[in-house]
């Protein structure tokens, strides 16, 4: 099967493009996308490869479900298209960045600009159906999404794995500590992210990691 995604991911996830539930993974999405309201829109479903190649890739970010409603999803977690209120995560992804490093809060909830410099952030699922969060988990996304986590752990070194709440520490568990840095904490969501989520400093600890590793720090 041939799907429009970075080249560099191609060539690496062609078996799973390949395997029968790939194949049904795809006709379920047409079906989905055709007959009702979905996100993110068609075109981006694969935006976090496109934006974030292979190659370039140093920090991996796990979510778990698009937004489902209006105008949120841009096919990266966490991050809303230019012009959309801040979700209550979002808002405190932000607020423990200001905490952590002192940066002021962003205007714009897009974090393309992460991505581009080589942040992968994906989500467990990559689509969903309008106002039901969940609503496309179970149909394969999660086994396809386990095998990219499984090709940048066994052919990469030295990646900052960034798992907030159990959901993401679960799906990431076999991640080898020795090779790559794991950074895991409570999910920034209002209902944990006073269990451990503030103050965690994820993200100086990931840019200490990434100098010491002769690697670019990430600009958050």
């Amino acid at each position: 099967m041939k799907v429009r995604i970075h080249p560099s991911w191609a060539e690496r996830l062609q078996s799973e493009f390949d395997a029968p539930y790939f194949s049904k993974l795809t006709d379920f999405v047409r079906q989905e996308y055709g007959t009702t309201t979905c996100y993110p829109p068609a075109g981006k479903i694969f935006n976090a490869f496109d934006l974030c190649p292979f190659e370039q890739l140093k920090v991996v970010i796990l979510g778990q479900d698009p937004y489902h409603e209006p105008g949120q999803a841009e096919g990266l977690c966490f991050s809303v298209a230019d012009g959309v209120a801040f979700p209550p995560s979002l808002q405190n992804i932000f607020k423990e960045i200001n905490g952590d490093l002192g940066r002021p809060i962003p205007q714009s909830g897009s974090l393309r600009r992460w991505a581009e410099q080589g942040v992968l952030l994906l989500n467990s699922t990559l689509t969903v159906r309008a106002h039901q969060a969940g609503s496309h988990q179970g149909q394969g996304w999660e086994q396809f999404t386990d095998a990219v986590i499984q090709h940048i752990a066994a052919e990469k070194q030295n990646v900052v794995f960034i798992l907030w709440g159990s959901y993401a520490q679960k799906k990431g568990g076999f991640i080898d500590r020795q090779r790559h840095l794991i950074l895991a904490s409570a999910h920034p969501s209002p209902l944990s992210a006073y269990r451990g989520f503030f103050g965690n400093h994820h993200f100086s600890l990931c840019n200490d990691y990434l100098i010491s590793h002769g690697k670019t720090p990430i600009l958050w």
